[in-house]
């Protein structure tokens, strides 16, 4: 049947799924870090994932189409449900996704115009997959979380062309190395700088990869570099 139904434009969308949330039908949904139409016959045309779409990436059309079929929709908004209680609660934040890449290279910047250098998210060692595209022949860069205050040119001078995992060794529950060992495995690393404070603490980071590498039986380039508390780089060591 001829009727009004939503076209998503992939270029424009940025994969945060604040549509699929929208979408009370549950027609939608993030697929390879695009939002996806997936059930032309549970959009009902009302279009309540339109405001909420931050890009502009959402739009009507009119064409052949399905019909909106609510009873289906009523029956997988149950299935949802059930599927839903036997499952831990997931971030919608740890969702995995590839960031663009920000080509601005304005004269007389100010803070809020400088450009991220930030390539992946998200960047919790906890949250990250083992295996992720992010990490395919890819520089990671493992950071102590304080070290991106401490250091005021953090992106300029560590994050370009990295892909960031932070944490802190003393604060977070658990062993990092295990995880570490396991990425390190699975992926195909090129090299690996830790930027770390001068605290003692912080040699907890770089003892984690030195471990994840031993148990993982990879032999990867590594760097550490130490910063000091007023920001300072003081020590460069390559291992």
């Amino acid at each position: 049947m001829l009727r009004k139904i939503i076209t998503i434009d992939e270029e424009k969308c940025s994969g945060c799924g604040l549509c699929a949330e929208a979408c009370h039908e549950g027609a939608i949904a993030i697929v390879n870090g695009k939002a996806k139409l997936m059930r032309e016959d549970y959009c009902d045309g009302f279009g309540d994932c339109l405001p909420a779409c931050p890009m502009g990436a959402i739009s009507f059309e009119e064409r052949e189409a399905l019909p909106y079929d609510e009873e289906a929709v009523n029956q997988a908004k149950e299935k949802a449900k059930e599927a839903a209680k036997e499952r831990p609660f997931v971030c919608p934040g740890s969702q995995v996704r590839k960031l663009k890449e920000d080509v601005l290279q304005k004269e007389g910047k100010t803070g809020m115009d400088v450009p991220s250098a930030l390539s992946g998210w998200p960047i919790q060692i906890k949250l990250l997959p083992i295996k992720t595209p992010l990490f395919q022949d890819a520089s990671l860069l493992i950071a102590a979380d304080c070290t991106a205050y401490a250091y005021g040119n953090f992106h300029g001078r560590f994050l370009q062309g990295k892909t960031l995992l932070i944490g802190c060794t003393k604060l977070d529950e658990g062993d990092y190395s295990e995880k570490l060992a396991a990425i390190f495995a699975e992926n195909e690393i090129k090299d690996i700088t830790v930027v770390k404070m001068i605290v003692p603490c912080c040699n907890g980071m770089v003892n984690a990869v030195k471990r994840g590498l031993e148990k993982a039986g990879k032999r990867i380039p590594l760097q550490v570099v130490t910063i000091s508390l007023d920001g300072k780089e003081i020590k460069t060591e390559n291992f």
